[in-house]
Parts: C-alpha cells; structure tokens; sequence
C-alpha cells in the first residue's frame, strides 16, 4: 500500500506521470482494491471518528483522465462512458433491481438492496441497506450497514466539485424522502431524517427540545429526529426565512432498531 500511495501522491502533483504504464497500473489497483472492499476512502477509527485516506480519493480523482470513452450495451440499452459498471452481483449476495446502476469502484457488502437507483465510484455501501427509487448515493459517499435511503435522497459526492471530505452516513440511519445530504456532512448513527431535509455544511442544525436552542453544523448527533424547518435573518433588503434542520427528539436505544424506528416516526408525527 506504501507502494501504490507513493505513486498516486507523484502522479497527483505531477499530472505528467499520468503516462507512465507504472502509474496507470497504481491507480487501476486502487480502484480495483476499493471495488473488492479492501480499501476505504474513508472508515470509522475505534474511538468513532473517521479517517480520510485522502490519497485513495486522489486516486478516484485520477482514474478518469486515463480512461477511454467507450460504448457499453446492454440489452437495448446504450450507454458512452468511461467507467465499467460492476458486474456479478449474485456471487456478491447483493439484490438489484432493474435500472439501478452502481459504477465499478464502489463496494456494496453482501446484503445490499438497491432499487432503481445510482451509486457512483468510491462509494461504500454497508449490509443491510437499501438504496431506494431514484436515490444517489455521490462519489466516495460513505454509507453504514441497516440504513434507509428513501425514494429520491441525494448523498453528494467528492467529485463534483472536489471537496475533501466525504459525505457519511453511519449504520442504523432513516433518510426520508428527497432529502439531500452534501459537502461531506456526518450522520451519526440510528438518527431518523423526515422528507426534504436538506445538510450542507454551512446549514444550521438546531437542537430545539431543551429550553434553548443548540445549534451544530456538518454534523447530526446520534438518534436525532430532524425535520425541515426555517429561521429568520436580516438581509439589506429585508428579513427573509432561511432553511435550516430542527432536531426535535431523540430516538430511544433499542435493540430492535427496526421498532425504534418506526416508534420515532409515530411518536414525533415525521413525514417520510
């Protein structure tokens, strides 16, 4: 692995090597590593913080100049691309619904539900979850085991435009409908988002159950129920409503997270 960093730090300041059979077998290793689950652009350290292999992101970033455009059939359909599409999900014990789509480069552990749906290169998907209608998840997306990606979530992507940190989504998490989660935002674990809640990292998430309001940004704190909400702020042409996310409960801790789940949506009256 020293090896292959090594070649990808060279060719990353000095886009020339990008020539050179020796760096094109480098980056290739590293995308087929992170295809085979391997490697990581980014897990979970023992303490519960996250670590960036900044250099295996690097080499995502890479991979696109030394491919070739290439017409890729399949059935009646066609598709010009250069990226291959994963193949052989059966002996990877993955369901795929017709028309979702994962590109090769992203891991998808045995387990994985994907409807109609996009997972883009990078990305790592954890046992257990589902990739619902028309759900993104963006290059190099971070996604954890017995997650809910509902119809139409957006999860954004390192690429487009690059950015350094990925988007996380850690295990046992709702994401409702529409919502959109970009720029490297962090859902920690078993928080319940309702529909259209929209993260960036400039969004206010506000804590709204105590006596006064707490706010974070970049970051939903484990088993938060958040919904959509809005706050006031003065602009020289007047106050406007800005949007923000209302963390306004607690899911309770529970071994039977699918009960949990489904008592946080009840009890705090979520749109999904």
């Amino acid at each position: 692995m020293q090896d292959l960093r090594k070649s990808i730090e060279s060719a990353w300041d000095n886009r020339d090597l990008l020539q050179e059979s020796s760096t094109q077998e480098a980056i290739n290793s590293v995308i087929e590593e992170l295809d085979k689950g391997r490697l990581r652009v980014a897990e979970p350290g023992p303490d519960g913080e996250w670590m960036v292999n900044d250099w295996v992101k690097k080499a995502v970033v890479l991979y696109f100049p030394i491919r070739k455009m290439e017409t890729v059939e399949v059935g009646p359909f066609e598709f010009h691309d250069k990226m291959e599409l994963k193949r052989d999900y059966a002996s990877q014990g993955v369901r795929v619904v017709p028309h979702a789509i994962a590109r090769y480069g992203a891991y998808l552990e045995s387990g994985v539900i994907m409807m109609p749906s996009y997972v883009n290169i990078g990305a790592w998907v954890g046992s257990g979850t589902m990739v619902d209608t028309w759900a993104t998840v963006g290059s190099c997306g971070q996604i954890g085991r017995n997650v809910h990606l509902s119809g139409g979530v957006g999860i954004g992507g390192v690429l487009e435009p690059l950015q350094a940190t990925p988007t996380i989504i850690e295990d046992n998490c709702f994401i409702g409908s529409r919502s959109i989660i970009v720029e490297g935002v962090r859902v920690r674990k078993e928080a319940v988002l309702g529909a259209n809640v929209v993260l960036t990292q400039s969004t206010r998430i506000i804590d709204v159950t105590g006596s006064e309001p707490v706010t974070y940004r970049g970051e939903v704190p484990e088993r938060s129920v958040v919904i959509p909400g809005s706050y006031t702020k003065s602009f020289p042409a007047g106050d406007y409503q800005v949007s923000c996310a209302l963390i306004i409960g607690k899911r309770k801790e529970s071994t039977d997270k699918k009960t949990s789940l489904n008592a946080a949506l009840r009890e705090h009256d979520v749109a999904v």
